[in-house]
């Protein structure tokens, strides 16, 4: 049973909306056909507010606060598209593009990949910023699929799906700042890991840092949105 405690009405972008309590402005935005741009966010899995794409600016507030972890409250007023966050947003995204080697054209997820896309709705023709090209491994060990650290964002989507979706806990983060790195157990190769070999974490990856590389030099289509429907059934279990 809902109670009126339970139910908070708040602003965003100019339009009046209803929220449950503890609900997320992303959701509450998407709920509402109001688009907020995000990475690290995939429906299914816990948000950890990573790629801070998702920023919105809160009335009253000289903060920015990601819409994916900042939770309603009554009488929140709520801006997504400000010319603040437009240029916030930018930054990231060519932040991300000078931290790696992300070179669409040589790409597996050329034309598939929602860094490229969301770059290209931001309006991102060039990156100002000097490019960092670390020395980055690519380990193809696996008998099907290659990770290139290249290509990776450190979303932790991975992470998250191999823990939370198929409870393998195979994935996880070693290093801080500019040395992170998604590894496999305690940084063995892929190849000779405890992974299961379900391939939840190259459907989820945003871009093409895990790939399947049977496709490679076909279309390469990731299906992130079967997560939801796994999600719901490891719940029931």
């Amino acid at each position: 049973m809902t109670t009126d405690a339970d139910v908070k009405t708040l602003v965003i972008d100019e339009q009046e909306v209803s929220a449950r309590a503890g609900q997320t402005i992303l959701e509450v935005a998407r709920e509402n056909d109001i688009d907020i741009p995000t990475l690290c966010h995939l429906e299914g899995l816990s948000d950890v507010g990573a790629c801070r794409l998702c920023l919105v600016e809160i009335k009253g507030s000289n903060k920015l606060l990601p819409a994916c972890v900042a939770t309603v409250q009554e009488g929140m007023e709520v801006s997504t598209n400000t010319d603040r966050l437009r240029k916030h947003r930018h930054a990231i995204l060519e932040l991300l593009f000078a931290e790696r080697n992300h070179i669409c054209s040589v790409c597996v997820s050329n034309g598939h990949c929602e860094l490229q896309a969301l770059a290209q709705e931001q309006g991102l023709t060039h990156v100002r910023l000097p490019y960092r090209n670390p020395e980055l491994t690519v380990d193809a060990s696996h008998e099907r699929y290659t990770v290139d650290h290249n290509r990776c964002i450190l979303c932790t989507r991975c992470v998250r799906v191999c823990a939370e979706i198929e409870g393998a806990h195979v994935w996880d983060v070693m290093g801080r700042g500019i040395n992170s790195i998604v590894i496999t157990d305690l940084n063995e190769p892929w190849g000779s890991s405890s992974c299961t070999r379900c391939g939840k974490c190259v459907q989820c990856c945003p871009t093409g840092a895990l790939f399947d590389k049977s496709k490679v030099g076909d279309d390469h289509p990731k299906y992130p949105d079967f997560l939801p429907y796994l999600n719901l059934m490891r719940e029931a279990q």
